[in-house]
């Protein structure tokens, strides 16, 4: 099983990961703001991660890590 990280405070909301996820459990977490005031990404389904990283990989501000 793979654990996606989202550096909350550097995420920009920009929805990148949400287009390049073949699974579609990335999401914009609505229910909060970070620092700079963006509604910051998120994933909403740990276990049906498949590690691929196409969500990092898209990510401009490097704010995701997939670990294996």
């Amino acid at each position: 099983m793979a654990v996606i990280t989202v550096n909350e405070d550097v995420c920009k909301g920009c929805g990148l990961c949400i287009d390049a996820c073949p699974k579609h459990i990335m999401e914009i977490d609505k229910s909060h703001l970070n620092k700079k005031g963006y509604h910051p990404a998120r994933c909403n389904d740990q276990d049906s991660c498949i590690g691929c990283a196409f969500c990092a990989t898209m990510c401009p501000d490097v704010a995701i890590k997939v670990e294996k």
